[in-house]
């Protein structure tokens, strides 16, 4: 299991609400967390095979940005 950290502009409750069944379908995320209190609203993700694209890929599918720390 690997632990990755991303920079997103998800920056909001409705925000979270878009992403949460993307991230949530996706059988490699293992685990995940958008912390809105940070200036960069990083996004911390747990998963077992999946690549900086393959996140990026995946929340990018609901509207939104996640580049690597």
């Amino acid at each position: 299991m690997k632990t990755q950290k991303f920079k997103t502009n998800i920056n909001c409750g409705n925000c979270l609400a878009k992403v949460t069944p993307i991230l949530n379908a996706e059988p490699r995320v293992k685990s995940w967390e958008v912390d809105l209190k940070s200036e960069d609203r990083i996004l911390t993700i747990e998963s077992e095979d999946m690549s900086a694209e393959d996140v990026f890929k995946t929340v990018i599918k609901a509207g939104f940005i996640a580049k690597p720390e």
